[in-house]
């Protein structure tokens, strides 16, 4: 088995904003700190939750930057580097890995799209460019196109690909990718919803929204699978679940920034084309953080 890059809760960190749309660095490295000294196990920069697609390349790798720096060893940093553009994220992945970055997460092409061998070449030639470890991260739902078992298996040859965050929310799809990956791949959860089941088949933990707003949480839910006490897990899960579900009430990270605003940690808001939440969600997610006195 390759070395595990980490095992509980990593956050997908939201990049905060200024009410100009600028960068918030100070409350990024607030959020940063808050996370790790809650018990979040690694810290994912410039993934989906933080708005990676409208980051300019000197955004990019500035947040990158910055994380590193701010993390300091404490726990592994875990940079998005991915791209329809297999040169851009190879470009983007070697600059991640000189900036000091600990792993990297590679999404799906998009949009253009390619074949599953199209996938094996291209994840293997990032792969090949770097030499840190790598989370490829399967999310059908954003991306249109889906790893199949067959090409993990393949890909899980690569000295450098490590892990899986799996976010296409199908258990049976998830069991046999366990049955067939277990000794090469390990298995991150991208479902806050659905951590408990997928770390029942053996998953290493979860990257997660939720770990924003509730890292001691999140991660606790995470160590007691560890534990093998999925009774207690469940019964957490399972208390955060109406809360965790609308953090999904509009297009992420849409409804987590308004959750951490609504804590007054002062997120900001989202790039657009993202806009605000409506009056009707707004309510609908304030309710739920008041029944489990979040706020």
């Amino acid at each position: 088995m390759k070395n595990t890059i980490f095992t509980g809760a990593g956050v997908a960190i939201i990049t905060p904003m200024n009410n100009d749309g600028s960068i918030n660095y100070n409350k990024l490295g607030e959020l940063i700190d808050f996370n790790i000294e809650n018990g979040t196990q690694a810290i994912i920069i410039c993934g989906t939750t933080g708005e990676s697609s409208t980051m300019t390349d000197d955004e990019h790798k500035e947040c990158i930057r910055f994380a590193v720096e701010k993390a300091a060893k404490r726990v592994p940093v875990i940079a998005g580097t991915g791209s329809n553009d297999t040169s851009y994220a190879i470009s983007l992945s070697k600059e991640a890995e000189e900036l000091g970055a600990d792993a990297l997460l590679l999404v799906t092409p998009y949009y253009n799209k390619t074949s599953q061998a199209g996938l094996i070449a291209h994840f293997n030639a990032i792969a090949d460019s770097v030499d840190i470890p790598i989370i490829l991260y399967n999310i059908p739902g954003r991306t249109g196109i889906n790893i199949a078992i067959d090409t993990y298996v393949e890909l899980g040859k690569h000295r450098n690909i490590v892990a899986v965050k799996e976010a296409s929310g199908n258990i049976s799809y998830l069991a046999q990718l366990a049955a067939a990956c277990s000794d090469t791949l390990d298995i991150y959860s991208g479902n806050d919803d659905m951590i408990v089941p997928v770390m029942s088949l053996g998953g290493k933990g979860v990257i997660s929204v939720l770990s924003n707003c509730m890292p001691k949480e999140t991660n606790e839910i995470c160590q007691l699978c560890l534990d093998n006490d999925f009774h207690k897990a469940t019964a957490l899960a399972l208390k955060l679940m109406e809360f965790t579900n609308n953090l999904f009430i509009d297009v992420n990270p849409i409804p987590v920034k308004e959750a951490l605003n609504l804590m007054g940690m002062n997120a900001g808001p989202c790039r657009m084309p993202l806009v605000p939440l409506s009056d009707k969600a707004r309510d609908a997610l304030k309710s739920s953080m008041q029944k489990i006195q979040l706020i």
